[in-house]
């Protein structure tokens, strides 16, 4: 049961990573804290999206499915949107 949790959690702390990397370096979104600040919202965003998967699964149910245990979507998705909301936040305080 350990191993089953721990697949998903490091799945969803290598979306994270990745949406991190995407957004910093490869769409230049000017994040505060840099790097830094970019990981540390994409990794809150892939666990919340994952917390969001249980109250949704009905419609997200529906998505694709790795190894028939995690569904990759929601922590992609929501860590995507949080990265953008919090560029967008950072750059009207400027």
């Amino acid at each position: 049961m350990f191993g089953y949790y721990f697949t998903i959690g490091l799945i969803y702390l290598i979306i994270g990573f990745a949406v991190a990397l995407l957004s910093y370096y490869v769409f230049k979104k000017d994040v505060p804290g840099k790097f830094i600040g970019a990981l540390i919202i994409a990794l809150i965003g892939s666990y919340l999206g994952g917390i969001l998967q249980y109250f949704f699964k009905n419609i997200i149910d529906y998505l694709t499915h790795i190894n028939n245990a995690v569904n990759i979507f929601p922590p992609l998705i929501t860590s995507i949107i949080l990265v953008w909301i919090f560029a967008g936040i950072s750059r009207k305080n400027r």
